[in-house]
């Protein structure tokens, strides 16, 4: 759902830059309360993850693919605030190295693949989470549900910021049908590889995953038939990280496999939005990218002929180039934290 330059008008484009900026900088100050010791080295590994994620197109309808939008499962993931930053940092690498998603656009995608879809979805995660046993399953269902709504919550309000701001005279009750027609089945495929996400984390390090604090339902185990309460686990700091660090070195294997590998099966469909501005007449007046000669445009090496190194060096070097941005700024947004914003020492206590 990348917006390219001239889809919206200047003046909009640069209000909706105002209002990503504002929202943002409000991150920024929030991750300062969801970082700790343990979640801070993961954000940048989300990060990446989503970048490599957003990589694989998946068709959907005739003629039609989408990919990840990740605001939900970097929320659920890391939290609200720091998903924000997330996916930010995805856009920008995806405008600035790849030629994907306008520059002059960077503040509609914010808001929209951004900010919108996280949002969104968390707010809904917690209010599902609210009425839902507290189980590890609820979490994974209230993934799959937030994530499933905040796709088509995003292809709502590109048709709002076009509606307000769009460079051709199309009826906007004709682009929001299609527009959350086509976005309500990539919802499906992002509630999919959210949950599973979500729950294989769950599986093996429940602590690190944000949307399961607070849970106090204790784990059960199967014993000659009968569900029984599982042994209190008692936190040991030398396994604790050796089991952190085996989920970051899994988690980062996993992005590049998919980055370099994988993506090269993707669907070459155009995505939800691409289809819908071709068939209704948006893209009339798309703009050339700023950045359309970088050495990494389209997801692929410049001079490179083989297609399936060119795009899986390009996505190598996107995964590697998140992570090393993303852990960067969430590192110094760390060190940076307030004092009102103390670490959260209540999580070793809590069994999901």
């Amino acid at each position: 759902m990348h917006v390219p330059d001239g889809f919206i008008n200047a003046p909009v484009s640069a209000a909706a830059g105002v209002v990503a900026a504002g929202a943002v900088a409000v991150s920024l100050r929030g991750a300062r309360r969801e970082l700790d010791e343990r979640t801070a080295p993961l954000a940048g590994l989300v990060a990446a993850f989503i970048f490599a994620v957003q990589m694989l197109n998946f068709p959907v309808a005739a003629g039609t693919s989408g990919h990840l939008l990740g605001g939900a499962l970097a929320a659920i993931l890391v939290g609200p605030y720091t998903g924000v930053l997330c996916v930010t940092v995805v856009l920008l690498m995806q405008g600035i190295l790849f030629a994907d998603g306008g520059l002059t656009a960077l503040g509609v995608n914010v808001l929209v693949m951004g900010i919108t879809t996280t949002v969104v979805a968390y707010a809904l995660f917690r209010g599902l989470l609210g009425v839902l046993p507290r189980t590890r399953r609820s979490v994974t269902a209230a993934s799959f549900v937030a994530a499933l709504v905040s796709v088509p919550a995003a292809a709502g309000a590109f048709t709002l910021i076009y509606w307000i701001g769009g460079t051709t005279d199309i009826p906007i009750g004709k682009v929001l049908t299609a527009m959350v027609g086509v976005h309500v089945l990539i919802g499906i495929g992002e509630a999919v590889i959210t949950a599973l996400t979500v729950g294989a984390v769950i599986a093996v390090r429940p602590d690190l995953v944000h949307g399961a604090r607070g849970l106090t339902s204790s784990l059960k185990l199967r014993v000659d038939g009968e569900l029984v309460d599982a042994p209190a686990r008692q936190p040991v700091a030398p396994v604790a990280a050796r089991s952190h660090r085996g989920v970051w070195a899994t988690g980062l294997v996993t992005a590049l496999v998919l980055a370099g590998f994988v993506s090269y099966y993707a669907s070459a469909d155009p995505d939800g939005l691409e289809k819908v501005a071709a068939d209704q007449g948006i893209d009339k007046k798309t703009e050339e990218h700023a950045a359309k000669d970088s050495p990494l445009a389209d997801y692929g090496v410049k001079d490179v002929s083989d297609a399936r190194i060119s795009g899986g060096l390009a996505g190598v070097i996107g995964v590697g180039a998140t992570i090393a941005v993303g852990s960067g700024v969430f590192y110094v947004v760390r060190r940076r934290r307030t004092p009102d914003a103390p670490t959260d020492t209540t999580r070793d206590k809590e069994s999901v």
